[in-house]
């Protein structure tokens, strides 16, 4: 099956497994792109990926000496 090329806010929440808040709130401030069809907000699959890879990375914890 075929990469659909525009995701749903459920699909795009399904697909990254963040929320729907996060990610209205990273339209909202400009760091993920969305587009509006009628009433429905619509994410490019490439812009979805495109702020998932500027993400931050996760850093390990540093071990505490004991």
């Amino acid at each position: 099956m075929q990469t659909p090329l525009v995701l749903k806010i459920s699909e795009a929440c399904a697909a990254s497994r963040i929320g729907r808040t996060k990610l209205y709130d990273a339209i909202k401030r400009g760091e993920l792109r969305a587009r509006k069809n009628g009433k429905s907000t619509l994410i490019l699959q490439a812009d979805l990926v495109e702020w998932l890879n500027g993400q931050p990375p996760a850093l390990p914890k540093s071990t505490q000496a004991k």
